[in-house]
């Protein structure tokens, strides 16, 4: 536009108007001038239809009307001719400036060095220099190419210098991923060796730059220059240094030498993050330079060769632990390629690592047997922080410190071990792994040491003794590689050396006895703590051929660990750290008879009893400590001397509790006296939370439930506060909550039966309460049944648990508590439990009538109308209520009785299940009674038969007949049962008690004493038997009318029969008085079985009684039985427990190992729940078929067979305890289910084959049990 007319300048006055008056209203309304020239600007954006006025369109000729006249106008040319004039002034003046700094780097790098460093790799570091954080100069493909050119080692450096600045100031990665870089990468390299220091350092700071802040695929190349340049320098005869002249590394050609290595180093270290995100060819060409770089040597025949200092010495300075090999190792990607460099092409590495390893511990043999100190120079290198020359010797000890690094992560890994064996100049056998492991082990004892006192932490870092024990410990943790590198016989008796030598009397020639056997007994218990270490002490490298030629590890090591606690130890007499070597040696057999199969070894060697008369002697004398005087100068003395007394004491205590965590541990604990006081030491130590260790907290909770198990160890966790401690906790958690949340928050109300807060607590209670515990603990107690319940009255017994949560038979009761619904639930889910095991069932009902409280309070859950009572009221409780009423009035297998769920259905019939208030039980709950089956011959049956009929006996007789039993309950076990069993095992059993030879027992008088018989009656809880035992058995149409007398004729004469074999007890325990504490299942199982003939069951029993069986499947046979020792019988611990439930637990953990894991992990005990299972013969367990199965089997096959039986119930069950042990539920369900679908018959041939294993064992130690030793 020209020129601005006056038509233009009309029209625009016409818009401005018409602007003018759109807006007149919004500007007289503003309070102010600023508030209308606001207005004015923003009008854009608040008005609408201000695109819909003509004043926009000519907006654009106004606009360049103004620009055009601003632009001409006077003003505006003097404002540009001033702007131009200052910026010309600053544009000189940054220009100076970058000269004066140009100027000033390059005094900076021709400066000479006047001043002593502190280190060699500390301020002025290649790639820790600030100046590349300065601004980049970004360059075009000309300018690069220019500055290779210029870069060309023959231009003059002046070129050379300015062209090297220029690249520094240039991005690294446009440099690395230019066209150029191939050309520029060999002028580099070979300007790292230029002689002019200066010029060579810049172009390491360039290289460290590089990696710094650029990618991987673009870094290895910098990487492979500095290598290949290094490996060139070691090659050249420009390099002439020898070990044996030393290193001072102040020296400023070491010291940029080191500084080139450190550059390796630093990157050899980061590279692992970022290599697996490209290509593996980048990565092996890293891996590939490296190791061409550390294989550089003399060739073989120089004369200086075994003195060169190669590349792999300066490399270790700068790491000496190899933890740039750790990294490149750690995951499969790197370590498949390091592997197979390594074994292709550069297997010398690994050989001269090892010979660096030989050759350390030959001169550290011959100093340890000249008796006079070798290689301290490490100490004292090491303590000299200001000395910055390095020996040869010293030299030679950092690379043999990097070769024990390397070689013990190389070994951790299989691919590592097939490395080997490697075959070294010097020696004609080739070195194995196995070899190596020993060289290792040796150095242990072998390697030099120093006083406590002399060793700072940084020192003792880079001992040999702590590097080797470093790396055997990675060892022992990493399973697979221990049992193909550890596991070996050769390997064990490196470690077993100096105890040994100790043992034999000969002389050691070691350094620091103490320290080493310290380590050694931390190596041994780590391999005794894993299975199959564990399983190699115990038999071997080889199982079939033990070696006999020598003691096995088990021998050496229980041996000495028994002179230790003797204090029969010369060598080690008055040494200060003689406790910490006991108590090392103590934790190692502790790993081992932790467990069944370690036991078994041990036992023979009386370790418990070895520590129990130490613990004796321990405590008397901290007993005699004098109790400290004020402003007495000994105080200090007796304090550390009582304060050591008390870890001794408390150390052996640990020990010896350990024992109970099996159950013929438990038997042998109880002999040394010490349980009360173990079981404190535990309680104290639980309570103050010292162990906090998962696998502890497992292994505490399964050595409660052990003892729980025995009326001893019972009676020990009540005295030691635990129960009460137990139940005080249970009540906070299920009436108080805790304290500062209940001011806060109201308590939530539970989904569950049973809320998570209290279910720990629940489990607890029940691994607690076995019969022999409720036995003891509630044997002839009653209830306290108060008149009124504080609020504040907290239950501290297993009594008063009864009390307030399932006998809610009070107002009192009920109004005492604050949740009454959720605690009497978990009062009902309790006692449903308990009356799982009917001893305990029998004893609840004798004693506290639950059976009738419950029935009572059922009448009083309904709905009053006019009429009279209603239909039962269905709400939490009532169910829970009918269910236990059916469960404790009713006997049956799995399909023998009906169990009333605990939930409500969906719909409008929410709960199916009749409930009562009064007996009997409605017949709904009652299974079909089981048909008997049609009697078919059977030709193997007749030959069974006939055999028991015949009265001649040939040889072998028993064994015949066992092997067609077997062939019988394979082919056809349903007509194993009514008459034709009876007379099955009743011929057996006479026959077996007419030989001598298969007596076990001897026989005693065996007339029935009818007269004192009349005169006796039945305890309470004998006729609750009975009556439970007769209903079961008319149900099974077994027994007639009026068998109660029949049976009661049988348990009267079985009590007196066994009680002329009882011996006179003297014992605080409930169970040992004169009667058995629980019912006779086994007597009542054979009754029903004879279909009640009293005369026939006796006589059977009589003669039954003579046998080894009888001791494990008639448990009242053993009661305080003069055919037991005395320490046995004074334990009230059944020969069912110490035996059958140990090897039970033993084969589990054999052939069920994931089963086993499932109860260490519950806290539950699989000795436990089979002294339940076995005590009541299965009832309620199984149907009665295959309980008579159960009972046939024992007889025939042998008592081992109620073993065999246990572990195939387990192998039936894996996955449902699986299951529950991830429901954490296992007791409970182990306990309420019977087992579903288990049939005998089923599961003999993997009997069989238990028996083919284990029979001799087992059968030897069940015949002990007349002379079991305590």
């Amino acid at each position: 536009m020209s020129c601005f007319t006056s038509e233009d300048e009309a029209q625009l006055q016409s818009m401005l108007r018409q602007l003018l008056q759109s807006v007149k209203e919004k500007i007289t309304g503003a309070p102010s001038v600023e508030c209308a020239e606001e207005i004015l600007l923003h009008l854009e954006e608040t008005d609408e239809n201000f695109h819909n006025q003509g004043e926009v369109s000519g907006y654009d000729m106004l606009v360049q009307h103004v620009t055009k006249k601003t632009r001409e106008s006077k003003e505006y040319r003097e404002m540009m001719h001033a702007l131009k004039n200052v910026m010309m002034v600053v544009v000189e003046s940054l220009i100076n400036k970058f000269e004066e700094d140009q100027m000033h780097n390059k005094e900076l790098d021709i400066k000479p060095k006047k001043e002593r460093r502190s280190g060699y790799y500390t301020d002025n570091c290649s790639d820790s220099d600030s100046s590349f954080n300065r601004s980049y100069t970004f360059l075009s493909q000309e300018q690069l190419q220019l500055l290779v050119e210029r870069l060309d080692p023959i231009q003059p450096m002046e070129v050379r210098q300015e062209a090297l600045q220029t690249l520094c100031f240039a991005p690294p990665s446009d440099i690395l991923n230019s066209e150029t870089w191939p050309d520029l990468r060999k002028h580099l390299t070979t300007s790292l060796s230029d002689p002019d220091t200066a010029f060579s350092e810049k172009i390491l700071r360039f290289y460290a730059k590089a990696f710094s802040s650029s990618p991987f695929n673009m870094t290895r190349d910098v990487y492979t220059s500095l290598a290949r340049h290094l490996e060139l320098y070691f090659l050249s005869g420009e390099y002439s240094l020898r070990i044996s002249a030393g290193l001072d590394v102040s020296n400023p050609h070491i010291d940029r030498l080191l500084k080139k290595v450190r550059l390796l180093n630093e990157y050899q270290k980061e590279a692992p993050s970022s290599w697996i995100r490209h290509p593996e060819k980048y990565m092996e060409e890293v891996v590939d330079s490296t190791f061409s770089l550390l294989s550089v040597n003399h060739e073989p025949n120089h004369p200086a060769s075994p003195d060169f200092l190669s590349p792999v010495y300066f490399l270790a300075l700068l790491d000496i632990k190899a933890v740039w090999f750790k990294k490149w190792m750690h995951a499969y990607y790197s370590r498949a390629v390091v592997l197979r460099l390594l074994e292709k092409k550069y297997k010398s590495l690994i050989n001269a690592a090892v010979q660096q390893c030989l050759d350390y511990f030959e001169s550290c043999k011959a100093g340890v047997n000249k008796n006079s100190s070798v290689s301290d120079f490490s100490h004292q290198h090491c303590s000299d922080e200001q000395n910055f020359s390095y020996a040869g010797q010293e030299l030679q000890y950092v690379y043999f410190v990097h070769s024990l690094c390397l070689l013990g992560r190389l070994l951790v890994y299989k691919q590592g071990q097939n490395l080997f064996p490697v075959e070294l100049k010097n020696k004609k056998d080739r070195v194995s792994v196995t070899d190596l492991l020993v060289l290792f082990t040796q150095l242990i004892y072998y390697s030099p040491s120093y006083p406590k006192t002399a060793l700072a932490g940084h020192t003792d870092s880079y001992s040999p003794t702590s590097l080797v024990m470093e790396i055997l410990q990675v060892f022992c943790d990493q399973t697979g590689c221990a049992a193909e590198c550890l596991y070996t016989d050769a390997v064990i008796d490196a470690l077993l050396h100096p105890v040994q030598s100790v043992l034999s009397g000969t002389e050691v020639y070691l350094n620091c006895l103490e320290t080493t056997l310290i380590d050694v007994a931390d190596i041994l218990a780590r391999i005794a703590a894993v299975d199959d270490g564990l399983s190699f002490f115990l038999h071997g490298e080889n199982e079939k051929t033990a070696k006999e030629d020598g003691p096995t590890a088990v021998h050496v090591i229980v041996q000495f660990t028994k002179k230790l606690l003797h204090d029969d130890i010369s060598l080690l007499s008055g040494s200060e750290l003689l406790p910490v070597v006991k108590g090392a040696f103590i934790f190692v057999c502790r790993q081992m008879y932790r467990t069944c199969e370690g036991l078994q070894m041990l036992i023979p060697y009386g370790l418990h009893e070895s520590m129990g008369e130490a613990w004796k002697k321990m405590s008397l004398l901290s007993e005699r400590v004098p109790t400290p005087v004020t402003g007495v100068d000994s105080i200090s003395s007796i304090s550390l001397e009582s304060k050591n007394s008390l870890l001794w004491e408390e150390t052996l205590l640990d020990a010896l509790l350990n024992f109970s965590a099996t159950p013929k541990g438990l038997f042998l604990l109880h002999s040394t006296g010490a349980m009360n006081d173990c079981v404190n030491f535990m309680f104290s130590s639980l309570s103050k939370k010292l162990q906090a260790n998962e696998y502890e907290e497992f292994g505490n909770k399964v050595i409660i439930t052990q003892m729980a198990t025995t009326p001893s160890g019972a009676v020990a966790l009540q005295s030691s506060g635990f129960i009460k401690a137990l139940v005080t906790e249970l009540w906070a958690l299920l009436e108080c909550g805790k304290d500062d949340l209940r001011i806060t928050q109201p308590q939530s109300t539970p989904i569950d039966p049973i809320d998570q807060s209290c279910q720990k607590s629940f489990l607890s209670l029940i691994n607690l309460l076995t019969y022999p515990a409720v036995f003891e603990l509630l044997s002839k107690q009653d209830t306290p049944n108060k008149p009124v319940y504080s609020f504040r009255e907290v239950p501290t017994d297993i009594i008063d648990i009864i009390d307030r949560l399932i006998i809610l038979n009070s107002e009192a009761k009920i109004h005492s508590l604050f949740s009454y619904e959720q605690s009497h639930i978990f009062g009902l889910r309790f006692l449903n439990v308990l009356c799982c095991e009917l001893n305990t069932l029998l004893l609840l009902e004798s004693q506290y009538k639950v059976s009738q409280v419950l029935l009572t309070a059922q009448e009083e859950n309904v709905i009053e109308t006019s009429e009279g009572p209603g239909d039962f009221i269905i709400d939490g409780l009532s169910v829970e209520r009918n269910h236990v009423l059916v469960r404790i009035n009713l006997i049956g297998g799995p399909r023998e009785r009906i169990l009333p769920l605990r939930v409500l259905d969906k719909g409008s019939n929410s709960y199916p299940w009749p409930m009562f208030s009064s007996l009997p039980l409605p017949k709904c709950y009652l299974a079909e009674t089981p048909r008997k089956g049609e009697f078919r011959q059977d030709k193997d049956l007749d030959k069974l038969l006939s055999l028991l009929k015949s009265p001649e006996k040939q040889s072998g007789w028993a064994e015949i007949c066992r092997k067609q039993f077997y062939k019988v309950m394979k082919a056809r076990p349903d007509i194993i049962s009514g008459t034709i069993l009876a007379e099955l095992i009743e011929k057996f059993v006479s026959h077996l008690s007419e030989s001598q030879l298969d007596c076990y027992f001897s026989t005693g008088n065996d007339k029935a004493m009818d007269a004192d018989v009349k005169n006796e009656s039945l305890s309470s809880v004998q006729q609750l038997g009975v009556e439970m035992t007769v209903r079961y058995g008319k149900y099974l149409n077994l027994l007639k009318e009026h068998a109660e007398n029949g049976l009661c004729f049988v348990l009267m004469n079985c009590k007196n029969i066994l009680k002329q074999e009882q011996r006179t007890v003297v014992s605080s325990l409930c169970c040992l008085q004169e009667h058995y504490p629980g019912y006779d299942w086994f007597a009542s199982s054979i009754f029903l079985i004879m279909s009640g003939d009293g005369e026939k069951t006796l006589m059977f029993l009589k003669q039954f009684s003579r046998l080894l069986v009888s001791a494990f499947l008639w448990l009242p046979r053993l009661h305080i039985s003069m055919h037991l020792p005395a320490t046995t019988v004074e334990s009230g611990i059944h020969p069912v427990y110490f035996c059958s439930t140990h090897y039970i637990e033993m084969l589990l953990k054999a052939k069920l190992p994931l089963v086993f894991a499932a109860f260490q992990r519950s806290g539950f005990t699989p000795s436990q729940i089979c002294l339940q299972w076995i005590t009541q013969c299965f009832w309620n367990y199984m149907d009665w078929r295959e309980i008579c199965h159960y009972i046939a089997t024992c007889i025939l096959l042998g008592p081992d067979y109620q073993i065999y039986m246990c572990i195939s119930v387990f192998k039936h069950l894996q996955q449902d305890i699986l299951k529950h042990t991830e429901a954490q539920d296992l007791q409970v369900f182990l306990k309420e289910e019977p087992l579903h679908g288990f049939r005998v018959s089923d599961y003999l041939e993997y009997m069989e084959s238990l028996e083919a294993i284990y029979r001799p064992m087992l059968l030897e130690d069940m015949r002990s049990i007349r002379v079991q030793n305590a």
